[in-house]
């Protein structure tokens, strides 16, 4: 019984997960332990250590500093011997005996691998090996970090000793070598008139350095007084310039600092003799890891803790992993039962169950992103944030109404009979910015062709100033559209609302002034604000502005919009000392304004629920709340059973249209939108629900029926077979024919045809 407990357990390896976190959550005290132990054996080895690395560097610099001096005084020599002046060493006689002094010269120093003499503003330079000029030097020594100029550059200005860091040199073409330049001016008179370069292998200065560390991982640096890295053994890796700044101006004696998040033991020495560092550094836990005397003790200290941490941390770990097994299962059975295909995944993989659980959820979720985008702004218009749109999808598709004011404008142009420019435009209006206005705007394609409204968030630039604003974001757009289109925009602008929740109101508003506007001209903007007064000697009455939005929110089947207005209309008449018969009158003002649209809207049936009692009081207006909204609902519920009935009817129009006109090249979801008046967008989304197919699918389908067709029951060629059908690209129609049929048309031909005697045409 216990034994197939355990051994469901320890079948999943989350489980196993989970026991061994709490078996290291259980090991913290026994770290917390070794580490003081650890201490006290490692200050001792720790501290021997740094003082050896002490020791040797001093060692180094010491060696160093004596043959760095005797090449400064082996330059002082040259500049004031007889044989090394100007004069002798260009002599073509007495230049032997001058390039036999550098080879003398060179030999006293065992840290010397050349040596060359160069006087100033000359194009010649000498050695032990004799005089070349320049050029020659150059082809012969090449350093891969000092090019020619430069070289010879350094060599006529260089006033004080100068060492450069180690440099690759390629030598007669093809001896790469790591050395170090080390340049001294000779100034027998006191102003420079030459200068000796030395170079010196790497492998000089780093024979000296590389036994130091011993067998312990780290790296001994040599820097100049700039912070430059001379010569380093290259044992822990490459230093950065600042890293070596840094070391650089470290004192004399031992540090400790952190390097790349790890902790480093720093010994350094300094010269007081030309600036150079001496650094080593080494990893500090390198210390730890030498104490093996304990090793014993830790080892039986950690099985114990171990054996007892066990156990505890498999009791705590089943109770962590319960909720995730009961998760795991429900989603292994909820794959099984909605699709039989679905291979079960590994038991002991719990969190992967449960992912791709979640992932076959998403998979068949059908999202085009423009598609997408465009509706979701389009129900925002509609039902604003009643439906709990957002944040998470406007956050997908990075649509942002993060200011304090908020206001939705309709835009109708006319795209000059250019079907592309109607994509244009809504293609250029997807996101507008108004950086000086401090305003951005999102652009929603609308159903009809010509339309698109403009969703518009600000900040207030002035106090006070709001309709300025709104203004100044008006005369912005239509100036945009006219310089990039050369369209002149008609425009409805809608009220401005402190909240992004209240812009279906702003969009209905915006739709009264367009369909109302004075003129229809282009280039008129309509303001809802200045649409209609508002009745200021009456403010008993509910304005003319306020009805109008109301029969506009029932013509666009907003009940959102529609049952605000009359919630706030019954609320105005609860808080008004108004008569009973004035209180009647309004109501009817209500009542008529929604008969009358639903009267235009050509919907007859609502007139029956209405109440017949007009006898209205304060204590009925819940009832008569109650019983507008309900016609209201009424009314919202047939335009979108209008709008569906509509729109199934013109995509039968479209099918159709397709169904004629499919063998014209120039057919394309553009072209219908125009031909139709709706939009593009509009079109897709409606095409793809009533047919199942997309329109690119659809068309391509036709054409191959017909192509089919055409084969077996015509001889015609393949070439005019797919011209009459529309598509122009033969060797494109010919690859995706054998793809989809698994023959060419040729072929498919001769398997098809009626009779052994038809013959095939293909190009």
């Amino acid at each position: 019984m216990y034994q197939k407990y355990f051994k469901n357990y320890f079948k999943s390896k989350l489980f196993l997960k989970y026991i061994l976190l709490n078996l290291l959550i259980l090991l913290i005290p026994l770290v917390l332990i070794t580490s003081f132990i650890y201490e006290s054996a490692v200050t001792s080895l720790r501290s021997e250590i740094e003082q050896s690395h002490l020791n040797q560097l001093n060692q180094t610099k010491f060696i160093i500093d004596a043959r760095m001096k005797d090449m400064i005084e082996i330059a002082s020599r040259i500049s004031i011997d007889e044989r090394l002046t100007s004069y002798r060493i260009h002599h073509p006689y007495f230049s032997k005996e001058a390039i036999e002094a550098l080879g003398q010269y060179k030999s006293t120093n065992s840290m010397i691998g050349e040596l060359f003499l160069y006087f100033h503003n000359n194009n010649r330079i000498f050695s032990a090996s004799g005089m070349s000029d320049m050029d020659v030097f150059n082809s012969h020594y090449k350093f891969t970090n000092w090019n020619s100029n430069t070289i010879l550059q350094d060599l006529n200005s260089v006033t004080i000793p100068t060492m450069r860091p180690a440099n690759t040199i390629i030598q007669n073409t093809h001896i790469e070598k790591s050395m170090l330049t080390y340049l001294v001016p000779i100034a027998p008179t006191g102003h420079p008139i030459g200068t000796i370069m030395y170079l010196i292998n790497e492998t000089e200065l780093t024979g000296l350095i590389d036994s130091i560390l011993g067998h312990y991982r780290g790296t001994t640096y040599i820097l100049d007084f700039s912070g430059q890295v001379l010569a380093s053994n290259h044992q822990g890796g490459k230093l950065s310039s600042s890293d070596a700044k840094y070391l650089s101006e470290l004192s004399a004696g031992i540090h400790s600092t952190t390097i790349d998040g790890q902790d480093h033991s720093i010994v350094s020495v300094k010269s007081e003799k030309n600036g150079w560092t001496y650094v080593t550094m080494m990893p500090s836990n390198q210390f730890f890891s030498s104490v093996l005397h304990i090793q014993d003790f830790i080892i039986m200290l950690f099985s114990i803790v171990v054996l007892l941490g066990a156990v505890v941390a498999f009791f705590i770990a089943r109770k962590q992993f319960k909720p995730i097994s009961t998760l795991a299962q429900l989603a292994n059975a909820k794959a099984d039962s909605t699709s039989a295909a679905t291979k079960p995944l590994s038991i002991g993989n719990e969190f992967a169950r449960i992912h791709q659980a979640l992932q076959d959820y998403s998979s068949r979720i059908d999202i085009q992103e423009p598609y997408a985008r465009n509706h979701l702004l389009s129900l925002l218009l509609k039902y604003g944030d009643k439906q709990g749109l957002t944040p998470d999808l406007l956050q997908a598709f990075d649509i942002r109404f993060d200011h304090s004011h908020h206001f939705v404008m309709v835009i109708g142009y006319h795209p000059n009979g250019q079907i592309g420019g109607i994509q244009n435009i809504m293609q250029a209006m997807m996101r507008m910015d108004y950086p000086e206005l401090q305003a951005h705007a999102y652009g929603v394609e609308l159903p009809q062709l010509d339309q698109l409204a403009l969703m518009v968030s600000f900040d207030l630039m002035e106090q006070d100033q709001v309709f300025e604003q709104i203004t100044l974001i008006v005369e912005a757009t239509s100036s945009n559209i006219l310089k990039m289109f050369k369209i002149i925009p008609t425009i409805g602008v809608g009220t401005c609302y402190l909240s992004s929740n209240q812009m279906n109101e702003s969009y209905i508003e915006a739709c009264s002034a367009f369909e109302l506007r004075s003129t229809s001209e282009q280039g008129t903007v309509t303001y809802f604000e200045l649409l209609l007064p508002h009745d200021a000697p009456h403010t008993e009455w509910i304005g003319n502005n306020v009805l109008l939005k109301l029969s506009q929110s029932l013509k666009q089947g907003s009940y959102e919009v529609a049952s605000e207005i009359i919630h706030e209309s019954i609320q105005h008449l609860r808080t008004s000392n108004l008569t009973p018969v004035m209180i009647r009158c309004i109501a009817i003002d209500l009542m008529n304004t929604m008969l009358k649209t639903a009267s235009e809207l050509d919907i007859h049936n609502v007139i029956q629920d209405v109440n017949s009692n007009m006898n209205i009081t304060i204590a009925m207006l819940d009832e008569l709340e109650t019983n507008y909204l309900h016609i209201a609902s009424r009314i919202c519920v047939q335009v979108e059973h209008i709008q569906e009935k509509e729109e199934h009817s013109l995509m039968d129009q479209v099918v159709a249209y397709i169904d004629q006109n499919y063998t014209d090249h120039a057919l394309s979801l553009e072209s219908i939108s125009y031909e139709f008046a709706i939009s593009a967008s509009h079109i897709s989304r409606s095409f793809k629900d009533k047919v199942g197919i997309n329109f690119v699918q659809y068309i391509w389908q036709k054409r191959m029926e017909q192509v089919m067709h055409l084969l077996v029951t015509t001889d015609e060629p393949l070439k005019d077979i797919i011209q009459r059908v529309g598509y122009l690209d033969t060797p494109n129609f010919i690859r995706k024919f054998k793809k989809e049929t698994g023959s060419t048309p040729g072929q498919y031909r001769k398997l098809h045809a009626p009779t052994s005697e038809s013959q095939s045409s293909e190009l």
